[in-house]
C-alpha cells in the first residue's frame, strides 16, 4: 500500500489514477505540466522525463512506478524520446527499489496471421513497433540482470469515455452522435480487438498488486469478444438512436492522405494493425486473474453519454 508514482496523464493515466485513489491508495502523478486537476487524495509532481535526475527524484520513495506516458503519434519522436525514457525509467527504479509497470501497446509484434501472444518473438518492422521492441528489450534485460523488477501490461487500440483521441471515437462516434458520415482512416470490415480504457486501468492495477513472481514478462489486458469496427460503430449509432453510415476512406483519398496529413502519414506503417484480422489472445491473464472486460453496449454507451455531456 505505500505511494504509487503515475508518469503520464492521459486517458490510461487518468482512469488509473481515478481507481487508485477511490481504492484509498497514495498516488502522485507526475508529468512536465499540472493538470487542470486531480481526483481527492493525488498529488502533482513535475516531471521532465528527458532528464534523468528529475526522474530519479519523482520515483525516489515510490513502491511502484506506472509508465503511462504518452507521445505525439509521430514515429520521430518515438524513436528520439522512447528510448531516453526507458532508460532513465530504469535508472530511477534501480536507484529507489521501485517495481515499474509498463502501460504498454502491441506495435513490438509486428505483422502476425494469429492472434497475439505474449511469447510471440519482437519484429519491430517500421519506426514505432522498431522503438517499441527497443524499450522492451532494456526493460527485460534489467529485469533478467537482476536489476530491477518490471512488467508490462499490453493493450490493443483503446477507447473509453474520457479518451476522445482514440480512433473509434474521434474518426467514428463523434461524427455519428453529429448525424455525419464517420469516414474511418483504414478500412472498417476487419475484425479488430479493441480495449476498454477502465479495462486498461483495472489490468494495470492487477499487476501493481501481483508478486513479484508475475514480472519480468508481459500480460495483454482482456478485451470484449471481437468485432469488426463497422459493427462497433453501427452499433454506437443504434444506442445513440442515430442511424450510422459508416465508410471507409477511399483508396485515392488514403494514398495522397500521408501527403496531406502527419497523423495519417504516421498510421502507415501501422497496415497490419488495420488492414488484416488483429486479435488478441488474454488467455494467460485470465487465467492468472480475471476474464470479465467490460461489454462493447456497456463501454459504448459511457462514451456516447461522456461525449453528449461534452455537447452540452
Amino acid at each position: 500500500m505505500g505511494k504509487i508514482v503515475v508518469l503520464g496523464y492521459g486517458a490510461v493515466g487518468r482512469a488509473l489514477t481515478q481507481r487508485l485513489t477511490d481504492a484509498g491508495r497514495e498516488v502522485v502523478v507526475a508529468q512536465r505540466s499540472e493538470p487542470r486537476s486531480l481526483p481527492d487524495g493525488a498529488r502533482f509532481s513535475a516531471v521532465d522525463m528527458a532528464r534523468s535526475e528529475a526522474v530519479r527524484a519523482v520515483c525516489a520513495d515510490a513502491e511502484t512506478v506506472v509508465c503511462a506516458v504518452g507521445l505525439p503519434y509521430k514515429p520521430h519522436v518515438w524513436m528520439q524520446a522512447w528510448p531516453v525514457f526507458m532508460a532513465n525509467m530504469i535508472k530511477a527504479v534501480e536507484a529507489s527499489g521501485a517495481r515499474l509497470v509498463f502501460a504498454d501497446n502491441l506495435y513490438m509484434y509486428g505483422p502476425q496471421t494469429e492472434p497475439l501472444r505474449e511469447d510471440m518473438p519482437l519484429r519491430g518492422q517500421g519506426e514505432k513497433p522498431f522503438v517499441r521492441a527497443q524499450i522492451t528489450r532494456a526493460w527485460m534485460a534489467a529485469h533478467e540482470a537482476g536489476k530491477i523488477r518490471a512488467v508490462a501490461v499490453r493493450a490493443s487500440d483503446f477507447y473509453g469515455p474520457d479518451a476522445p483521441n482514440s480512433m473509434l471515437v474521434h474518426f467514428g462516434i463523434k461524427f455519428i452522435l453529429m448525424d455525419e458520415a464517420a469516414v474511418f482512416p483504414t478500412p472498417v470490415h476487419h475484425p479488430h480487438d479493441y480495449t476498454y480504457v477502465p479495462d486498461f486501468a483495472r489490468a494495470l492495477e492487477s499487476l501493481i498488486d501481483a508478486p513479484d513472481e508475475d514480472y519480468g514478462q508481459a500480460w495483454h489486458v482482456p478485451n470484449a469478444p471481437t468485432q469488426t469496427t463497422r459493427q462497433l460503430l453501427e452499433r454506437a449509432g443504434e444506442l445513440a438512436g442515430k442511424p450510422a453510415k459508416v465508410e471507409a476512406m477511399s483508396g485515392w483519398l488514403r494514398a495522397i492522405g500521408p501527403m496531406m496529413s502527419p497523423a495519417l502519414r504516421a498510421l502507415g506503417e501501422m497496415r497490419f494493425q488495420t488492414h488484416q484480422p488483429y486479435r488478441v489472445d488474454h488467455s494467460k491473464f485470465a487465467a492468472r486473474f480475471w476474464d470479465d472486460p467490460t461489454p462493447f453496449d456497456e463501454g459504448l454507451a459511457a462514451v456516447i453519454e461522456a461525449l453528449s455531456a461534452r455537447e452540452h
